[in-house]
């Protein structure tokens, strides 16, 4: 059911990218940092094809080139942030026992927070802006951030901080492979992709997996100050 929704949600943010424009990749972004699992990889990139040879549109303004590159990044770091923000306070506002006890029902169940609580306890504050560049812990970690009560401001910033250099990579990757498949040019898209896909792969097994997967560990009380 989840799988469905996502490609049907994937279909109308194809159809409704080019009249939308940065609305909708923002939008989609804050969609991926909250309960719904929607991988950043199928939102950022396209776009940024489609802004590099078409333009996107922004207030009625079609813009190209590097600029409408940077507005992606502004889209994607803003959005991220929104649905981020929204699981820090309902995380904070509902408490660690609401949370864990009815998370299984929108898509976050108690072991998915298990870890993230003891990659937030383990990283601390540097754990938020690192989580923007790492798959699984992106959008689960506003749930210990808000529970531990960090402070608003230093989490916005760092998830605002982070989630632009992301958005940037994948913006940079939508550009490359865009450009090289019009060209044909099947080989460098291929390393451009493995090589990608390799360096995210290593850190998340260094900085995520062992967390995430140490379901016997009882997660250690995370600080609100980072340290």
């Amino acid at each position: 059911m989840l799988k469905a929704s996502i490609n049907a949600l994937w279909q109308w943010y194809a159809g409704a990218l080019k009249s939308g424009g940065y609305w909708v990749v923002g939008l989609m972004m804050a969609i991926e940092s909250s309960i719904v699992p929607l991988p950043s990889e199928i939102v950022i990139p396209p776009a940024a094809h489609l802004a590099w040879n078409d333009g996107l549109v922004f207030l009625g303004l079609p813009l190209t080139g590097w600029t409408a590159q940077a507005g992606l990044v502004v889209a994607g770091a803003v959005g991220s942030w929104l649905g981020a923000t929204v699981m820090y306070w309902a995380s904070r506002l509902a408490g660690r026992p609401l949370v864990m006890r009815y998370g299984r029902y929108v898509f976050i169940p108690p072991a998915k927070i298990e870890g993230a609580e003891r990659w937030a306890a383990t990283y601390g504050a540097f754990g938020i802006f690192a989580s923007r560049l790492l798959p699984v812990v992106r959008h689960l970690i506003g749930i210990p951030a808000g529970i531990v009560r960090m402070d608003y401001l230093q989490f916005s910033i760092y998830t605002l901080f982070g989630s632009a250099i992301w958005s940037g990579i994948l913006c940079w990757l939508g550009v490359k492979v865009g450009a090289n498949i019009s060209h044909g040019e099947m080989h460098k898209v291929t390393f451009w992709l493995v090589g990608f896909l390799g360096v995210v792969g290593v850190l998340y097994y260094v900085f995520v997996h062992r967390h995430m997967k140490s379901a016997d560990s009882p997660a250690p009380a995370a600080r609100a100050d980072g340290r």
